[in-house]
Order: C-alpha cells, then structure tokens, then sequence
C-alpha cells in the first residue's frame, strides 16, 4: 500500500481538531431543542454526538424522483443540503441533451459529509478512467483505491479533506481505508444496517434472501416469509420505543414522534422497509442492495445511482467544474447571495430539525433569492408538509403547493424512508 512520507502526513492530533469542535457545536445548536425537556434535550445531544461524524456514506433520498419534480433545466442554478452528495452530484446529469445546470452548490454542517462531497469530486474530475472510478465507489474493497487516492486524489483535495480522510478513527484505522473494505459498512448508517443483519440472523433471517427475488411477487413472498415477522418479536418492539435506536437511520429525537405519528415504531419501520422491499423491482432500487446486501451490486447491470452510472461519466466530467461543496449553515449561506439569484432548492429532511424561528429564517432567504419560476423540494419524516401554521403568511403565500403531485412523489422515492416528498414552486 502506497504512504504518505513523514513530511507529508498530516498531524497525529486527530482526536477533535478546532473545526471539528466548531462544527459539532453548529450541530448541536441545530439539533437541541431548548424549549423541549431535560430527557429530550439530553437525546438531542446525545443525538448531535453522533450525527458529527460521518453518517451516510451514500444519501437516501432518491436522486431520480428528485430530477422528476426539480424539472432541471440550462442555465439553472442550484443549491441543496450535501449529505452524502450523491444527489448533487446526480444532479449534474440532468438536462443532458441541453446545456445543463450552471452551478450546483451542496452545503452541509458535517465535516464527514463534506469531506466526503470534496473526495466525490476530486475523484470524477482526475481519476483517469470509469473503471478507476467504480472500483473506487462501488467495489469500495481494493487497496488500490488507497495508493489511487495518495497518487491522483490527494493533491486536488483542500487541507481540511485531506485532514479528514488521512485522520484516524477510534480503532486507529484511517478513514481513507475505509474504501479498501467497504465505505457502505462505515458511518453511522452503515453500523446500523450491519446491526439491523446481525439481529435478523440472530432470529434466523439472512436479509440477503430479498436480492434472490426473480420479480416482484416473490420480492413480496420473501419479505412477508422472512423479514417481516422479525419486527413482531418482543425485542424489537421493545427496542424502536426509544428513540436512540434510531439514531442510525440519521432520525433525531425531533423527528421521533413525527415518523410514529402515534404508532408503534416497529410496525411504522416493517411498513417503509415493506415499500423498500416489494414496491419497486429489486434489478432497479440500488437503496434495497444498499439495505439488504449492504453495498451496491457488483455485476455491470446492478443498479447505481445516476452519478456512478457508466453512461454519464463523460457528462459529469464535463460538468463537474459547475459544482461545489460549501462547509456552512444553509441559512447563513443564503443570507449572502444576491436576491432573485436561485432556482432550484433541495432541503432535504433538514426541516424536520427545527423550530418555527429556524424555519421563518431560512424561507425568508429562499424566498428573498428564488428567481421567478423557482422550486423547492423537501422530505419530512410524517406524510403531511410541516410548514403551515409554523412560518408566516405573507411569506408562504408566495408559494403554491400541490398535495396531490407531493403524494405521487411520495410513491415514486425508492429509498422508502421519508413519509413524505413535498414540491412548492415560487409565484414570484
């Protein structure tokens, strides 16, 4: 395996650099809900401890249902919660017979997500080849990735990526090696998934049962055989009472009772794991592979999401100078652009984390810098849009909201999770 030389290698003091220490403050000030009670505020911090690491090392939320209700189109301009930055990056490829998107702007709070975004697109712009690029973010388990990354993709990084990919983890290991043995196992999600393995086994269910399924009808044959019995043992229904037991599917506290909407957790958890098991053709819905296999297929027609698709590789070189990640509030960053600037917002479920204030602040500056025509787009843990009642009138009049559309959506997200996709367009 390729090394660093000693000149070379960042400082050892990995432990909690000041902007690290920065950003789980910004973290924590976004999650803490400080009208909520003692117990409450401690699972929110508790919750913002977690979450300041890296979380998903691939987004769930569905780039192609998401292309659907932006409609893309030249010259736009765009700006959205980074994450994992899969969809941002996906967003590259839309509008491919015209001129595409002019700029894709991918913000985040997470040190890990936006380390992650910066090694995404250094990778696409200088790796020399599809091949390198797939075994890198699909395959995720060569050593060659390691020397690929000190040879080609390092010295196109910022100090701040680099410092974050060549720093340690708890077990000593370097993040960076987590693309010799499997980036989807890493983050707080992945040890989820592979907890979510080791309990079914523990009743006897392999989920990789699901990935055997010829069509949909034995897809749903499989899981209501196999999987779904498993969230009728008393453990589990024990276990999803507590909120913190979801803290791997990125779930705060705030979003808890939102998700329940009353009811049992683990009945709410087999419904979106029965929609991302039987409503959409395993050969399609990468998310399943994801959650059933833990990893993407390896075979050259396994379903990947569009920015790791081999026929939009020679576009998204093409386009990859349009896009950069921003380390920074979303509020905050949109207070300084220029009004009428934007067309196109993607939030996310980031709303579900804050209070009316929060929310007022961040549509005022959407709204103070939607172009004519502009959309928004956000997923909510519930089923119903979150945001009457909570900011003001003469600011949401200024947008029109379709339920219906929102609900068909809803039904085309294969990533299955959220209870709700929800499309407003600006009247200008």
């Amino acid at each position: 395996m390729a090394t660093l030389p000693d000149t070379a290698r960042p400082p050892r003091k990995f432990g909690a650099p000041s902007h690290q220490k920065a950003t789980h403050a910004a973290v924590t000030r976004a999650v803490v809900r400080e009208d909520a009670d003692r117990r409450q505020r401690l699972l929110d911090r508790l919750f913002a401890l977690a979450f300041k690491g890296l979380v998903y090392a691939q987004i769930w939320e569905d780039p192609v249902a998401d292309m659907a209700a932006l409609e893309i189109g030249p010259d736009m301009r765009l700006i959205c919660i980074a994450s994992g930055g899969c969809n941002a990056l996906s967003y590259l490829t839309a509008d491919a017979e015209g001129s595409g998107p002019a700029s894709i702007e991918a913000v985040d709070l997470n040190t890990a997500h936006v380390a992650l975004g910066r090694l995404k697109l250094a990778a696409i712009q200088h790796l020399p080849d599809y091949a390198t690029l797939r075994r890198f973010f699909v395959e995720s388990d060569s050593k060659d990735n390691i020397r690929a990354y000190h040879d080609t993709i390092a010295t196109h990084c910022d100090a701040s990526t680099r410092r974050y990919w060549e720093g340690r983890e708890l077990s000593g290991r370097r993040r960076i090696s987590g693309f010799a043995s499997g980036i989807y196992r890493r983050g707080l999600l992945g040890h989820f998934i592979a907890m979510a393995h080791l309990v079914a086994r523990a009743y006897r269910v392999d989920p990789r049962i699901l990935l055997t399924a010829r069509d949909q009808d034995e897809q749903r044959r499989l899981f209501d055989q196999h999987i779904a019995p498993v969230f009728d043992k008393k453990l589990i229904r024990w276990l999803t009472r507590h909120p913190a037991s979801i803290f791997g599917l990125g779930i705060p506290p705030a979003q808890y009772q939102a998700l329940s909407g009353g009811r049992a957790m683990a009945d709410v958890l087999r419904e979106r794991l029965e929609k991302l098991a039987c409503d959409f053709p395993i050969e399609d819905n990468y998310f399943a592979w994801q959650a059933f296999s833990r990893g993407y297929g390896r075979t050259p027609d396994a379903p990947l999401p569009p920015w790791l698709e081999e026929r939009n590789y020679p576009l998204l070189r093409q386009r990859a100078g349009r896009f950069s990640v921003v380390h920074a509030d979303l509020t905050g960053h949109l207070a300084a652009k220029p009004a009428a600037s934007l067309d196109r917002y993607v939030l996310l479920d980031a709303q579900d984390w804050m209070d009316d204030a929060q929310l007022t602040a961040l549509w005022q500056q959407i709204t103070r810098t939607a172009r004519a025509g502009a959309r928004v787009l956000f997923r909510t843990a519930g089923e119903e849009t979150i945001l009457p009642g909570r900011i003001p009138a003469d600011v949401l009049d200024r947008w029109d909201y379709s339920p219906e559309q929102s609900r068909a959506l809803t039904d085309t997200d294969r990533s299955a999770i959220y209870g709700g996709m929800h499309l407003y367009r600006f009247k200008g």
